[in-house]
């Protein structure tokens, strides 16, 4: 299925509820297996993991031949990254470290073409069909792309308000480990503070009508926000959830 496609239909998926998971593997199979299993979205995490812009490439065709919307989280303020991701055919791109109005409007800036921004322009590229595409609705489709920003800090906590007003923003995604060290509660993702600020951000997401999205990894999380409101729920990364299925199984073998 083709990109502009597959993102109508998450933007769909989005009013309601959206479930993904971050995969740091190299390999596509892992990708359609994500896919095939029914999960509707896939970040392909080149902040944390050894994927980069040449393989994530094959690893957005897997997501296309197994139908599950391909995102890229990309490093910390680097700009040309988000244009690379888009060009291979990324369905969004996801950035962290948030903090700032500013840096907010630098993001959508960079990664939308005029009138909404000043993305570098190219259509010799694979989301373009490598020109096949008819150029103006390249441009035009390319707008449309998923952008997600992380708010990790209290820092973007306190600059939530001004982050909200900048247009082009689909999702803010809370990330819950990087909030509690932010907070002096390294790993405590549970504790009251914690969630009472990720509430807030909830909250006055919900009045700008922006989606929230955060991280889990045990499904009493996934069901908690969910209540919440939360619509865009990152399950765990693909390599864990594969390490605890397999120490699992070890350990039933063994126990026979």
């Amino acid at each position: 299925m083709n990109i502009t496609k597959m993102t109508e239909i998450f933007r769909e998926k989005l009013n309601t509820q959206a479930v993904g998971i971050f995969s740091k593997t190299c390999d596509p199979g892992f990708i359609e297996v994500m896919g095939y299993a029914g999960m509707d979205y896939v970040i392909i995490d080149l902040e944390h993991g050894p994927n980069t812009i040449q393989t994530a490439q094959n690893l957005i065709r897997a997501a296309q031949v197994a139908e599950i919307f391909p995102i890229i989280r990309v490093k910390e303020g680097c700009e040309s990254v988000m244009c690379e991701a888009l060009d291979i055919g990324a369905g969004g791109i996801q950035v962290p470290q948030i903090t700032t109005k500013a840096e907010a409007e630098a993001v959508i800036d960079r990664v939308k073409f005029h009138p909404d921004g000043q993305r570098g322009v190219c259509r010799f590229v694979r989301a373009a069909d490598y020109s096949a595409k008819d150029r103006f609705k390249y441009f035009a489709d390319a707008n449309k792309s998923v952008i997600i920003l992380q708010i990790e800090g209290k820092d973007g906590i306190e600059n939530i308000d001004e982050i909200l007003t900048v247009k082009g923003i689909d999702v803010i995604f809370v990330g819950p480990y990087d909030l509690s060290q932010s907070l002096g509660l390294t790993g405590q993702v549970d504790h009251p503070l914690v969630e009472e600020k990720m509430l807030e951000i909830v909250r006055k997401c919900a009045q700008k009508g922006v989606t929230v999205g955060t991280f889990v990894d045990t499904p009493a999380n996934a069901a908690k926000w969910q209540k919440n409101g939360v619509k865009y729920i990152s399950y765990s990364v693909d390599v864990g959830i594969f390490y605890n299925a397999v120490s699992e199984l070890a350990k039933n073998l063994k126990n026979v």
